[in-house]
């Protein structure tokens, strides 16, 4: 069982990065991390990929009822989604210190999706700042890269090895690891077109999005998102971008691709992370509509301007 700190103190918040080897570990340390939980009455989140899920429900027995469980491969899909579902979670239990378990990285995401979790993985620090939380993030040193490994010594101010819970020498702050996540986006295969528009073309930028898609893999629905997701992008470009933008679109071997270039800024890191409140007139409500409907979602934002890579799979 894994002695972590407590996170009964108002404000605080603890996230430990725990490397595992095999099966019996991660049981040991993820169910132990749980059982510790419900044994204090805290309420429990565990997001994880499905068969781990599967394996620690069973490790658990009668009290595996007592926590929240969610596939994060299915959650997690896109990793700009994971952070409000975490803060909803945390926000239905206000007043106790909520326990939460998130693993965004597995062996088979592709290198784009492990940047963005990543990225992810350090706005945790910025977004549960003060909030009174312990997210345990798993990382399976055998099936992942030794890269991945080094990264959440950055991401995460502990680390737990060998049932011992220390501070990680490495750990640097968000800023730091969200710059070194804004890598060079690759060029497609084959090129592709760009699509200028301005004030007064949103819609022509829909009919572009939809005739295109409708000689792509896409099915009706998964259609029907990314036009929706670009036509948000596209409006965004007009209001907070310069009045103006480019897309391009291309195919890839698992669905669509959408980038959606501009003179916009990206001034707050955590914009459409968090869930927009209902009253607000903006609140990055665009960008969170982009993320829900998208697979993945790539952000890059420069002194030149921002840049959003938009992708839908075919399924």
């Amino acid at each position: 069982m894994i002695n972590l700190p407590a996170c009964n103190t108002p404000g605080a918040f603890v996230h430990p990065a725990l490397f595992y080897q095999g099966q019996a570990e991660y049981l040991a340390g993820v169910g132990g991390f749980v059982r510790t939980a419900l044994e204090a009455d805290e309420p429990v989140l565990v997001a994880v990929p499905g068969p781990r899920l599967d394996a620690l429900r069973e490790s658990l027995d009668a009290t595996a009822a007592a926590v929240t469980w969610t596939d994060m491969t299915q959650l997690g899909r896109n990793p700009g989604r994971i952070l409000a579902a975490l803060h909803d979670f945390a926000d239905r239990h206000v007043g106790r210190p909520a326990r939460i378990v998130g693993e965004p990285i597995w062996a088979g995401r592709s290198q784009a999706e492990v940047t963005e979790a990543t990225r992810h993985e350090a706005l945790i620090n910025t977004a549960f700042a003060g909030r009174q939380a312990t997210i345990l993030c798993p990382y399976d040193v055998l099936g992942l890269s030794a890269a991945v490994v080094s990264d959440a010594r950055r991401t995460h101010p502990t680390v737990v090895e060998e049932g011992k819970d220390l501070p990680s020498p490495e750990h640097v702050d968000a800023s730091s690891v969200c710059t070194d996540c804004d890598l060079p986006l690759p060029e497609p295969d084959g090129g592709a077109s760009w699509f200028p528009y301005t004030h007064g073309e949103l819609g022509e930028v829909r009919s572009y999005v939809e005739a295109w898609a409708r000689g792509s893999a896409l099915n009706a629905a998964r259609r029907g998102d990314l036009v929706l997701a670009v036509s948000e992008a596209a409006a965004n470009s007009l209001a907070h971008g310069g009045g103006r933008g480019r897309l391009r679109l291309w195919s890839t071997g698992a669905g669509a691709v959408a980038e959606i270039r501009d003179d916009g800024r990206l001034a707050d890191p955590l914009a459409g992370r968090r869930r927009p409140a209902l009253a607000s007139a903006n609140g990055g409500r665009g960008l969170w509509m982009i993320h829900q409907l998208c697979d993945l979602v790539e952000i890059r934002a420069s002194d030149s301007g921002l840049t959003l890579r938009l992708h839908t799979a075919t399924s």
